[in-house]
């Protein structure tokens, strides 16, 4: 059972990882030097701060199916050994409608990147006013993804520790790794 519960953490850390891009970068921090220009160091910082979160969230969804394939497993298995798993099974659905609706606004981003205006193929600043539109559009892109999953990470995250705290083995009582 003890293998059930290590193998549910390291899922969840997995996912953990996968999500971590959610903190997005915030474009409302453009500077602007004291001729009112839009500085373009601090653009083509953001806008290559901004690929990356797109590119960990695209790892993150190309994965998804798997990652939730294999958690579904887990509570399966601790639900056929009798163990509560309405309150984790309910976080798990949610988040996995969440994903499903948030991977139309993921997608959408995919113009806004393949355009790249006010940016060269290396990122480097072409036309300053495009590049500032740009990353504000992709900011909103990615905020538009954050909303669609509505903290449910952060919930299943939670639900998966009130379940491992509710079903911690007894003090005193060996398990298979004390054996």
């Amino acid at each position: 059972m003890k293998n059930i519960f290590k193998k549910t953490i390291l899922v969840a850390m997995v996912a953990a990882l996968a999500f971590a891009a959610f903190p997005f970068a915030n474009a409302f921090a453009l500077s602007a030097n004291p001729e009112g220009e839009v500085n373009n160091e601090k653009l083509e910082q953001l806008w290559a701060r901004q690929l990356q979160a797109y590119e960990r969230l695209g790892k993150a969804f190309d994965d998804d199916d798997e990652h939730l394939s294999k958690l579904q497993e887990r509570i399966d298995k601790a639900a056929a050994n009798g163990k509560d798993v309405a309150a984790l099974q309910a976080a798990l659905d949610a988040y996995e409608a969440a994903l499903k609706s948030a991977r139309p606004a993921y997608e959408s981003i995919n113009g806004v990147v393949s355009s790249h205006q006010g940016f060269d193929v290396n990122g480097k600043v072409t036309d300053a006013e495009k590049a500032k539109a740009t990353v504000q559009e992709m900011r909103t892109k990615l905020q538009e993804v954050k909303s669609s999953m509505n903290g449910t990470f952060k919930a299943l995250r939670e639900a998966m520790k009130a379940f491992r705290e509710a079903n911690k083995p007894a003090e005193g009582t060996t398990t298979e790794r004390d054996s």
